[in-house]
């Protein structure tokens, strides 16, 4: 597994246009305010080329993005890639069958939902979110993605915070496949 994942050049670009908010969303918190980043077009470009890069590699045929912001970087990915895009979503926003998973948070449960018919056998499944924390919403994704007969071909995110457990607890839900972080703060 990989820590980052991309040129120096592209992460000095991408780390320059990521702002700290302090005591945001409570005090004591360090937010990482990617909006930015997102405004500038050549920042978004590169990142955006980096993922696609990634998604060859991983030899993907489809890419998962994780509710909300993952799905604002793995759109333009999948349409860059040519391949299809499937929004993993919070319990009861998506519309028809279902495929649902539950996962643990710091304080109580969370549950996230895929189109049942979405994702099938034969799919390498990429999966991309802003930000790797506690690792609790990737691991649910993969095994989504497995409870829906697909491979996981890798999860990719722009920003890993390397003070959280988030790493070690996706490593046997990876079951080899890859984990890159563009940066690593």
């Amino acid at each position: 597994m990989s820590i980052e994942s991309c040129t120096p050049e592209v992460r000095e670009l991408l780390l320059s246009r990521i702002t700290d908010v302090p005591n945001y969303p409570k005090p004591g918190v360090m937010f990482k305010d990617i909006t930015p980043l997102l405004a500038d077009p050549k920042a978004f470009g590169a990142l955006t080329d980096t993922l696609v890069e990634l998604a060859g590699r991983y030899g993907a045929t489809k890419i998962v993005g994780l509710e909300a912001r993952g799905f604002i970087l793995a759109a333009p990915v999948a349409v860059k890639a040519g391949i299809g895009f499937i929004p993993v979503r919070k319990a009861g926003k998506l519309p028809g069958a279902t495929l649902a998973q539950a996962y643990e948070l710091e304080y109580g449960t969370a549950e996230i939902e895929v189109h049942a018919e979405d994702l099938s056998a034969g799919d390498r499944v990429m999966v991309i979110d802003d930000v790797l924390a506690t690792g609790g919403t990737a691991e649910a994704s993969l095994e989504l993605i497995r409870r829906a007969g697909a491979d996981v071909a890798g999860v990719a995110v722009l920003m890993e915070l390397s003070f959280l457990p988030g790493r070690e607890k996706l490593s046997g839900a990876l079951a080899g496949a890859p984990l890159d972080a563009l940066i690593v703060v």
